[in-house]
């Protein structure tokens, strides 16, 4: 195999690792996304006291931040 075919094969494949880890990102937001709308359709769904609404909230909130987590993740690996 000459330098420049070898070359190419390994360009390739770290193309291939990093859409790997591009689709293991996406992944885990989409797991984090049907979790907030699991989280959302039982709120709409049940009548709920203040005390079940702060706890949704808080929640929500910290799937919000793993998913923003996520994404500056998916924006930083950049080739």
């Amino acid at each position: 195999m000459d330098k420049d075919h070898q070359g190419h094969k390994n360009f390739l494949e770290e193309q291939l690792q990093w859409c790997k880890e591009q689709d293991r990102i996406l992944e885990e937001m989409n797991v984090k996304l049907h979790e907030m709308k699991r989280i959302a359709e039982y709120a709409r769904e049940h009548e709920l006291n203040s005390a079940e609404i702060n706890e949704l909230n808080g929640q929500l909130n910290e799937l919000r931040r793993e998913v923003h987590f996520l994404e500056k993740q998916l924006r930083s690996v950049v080739h």
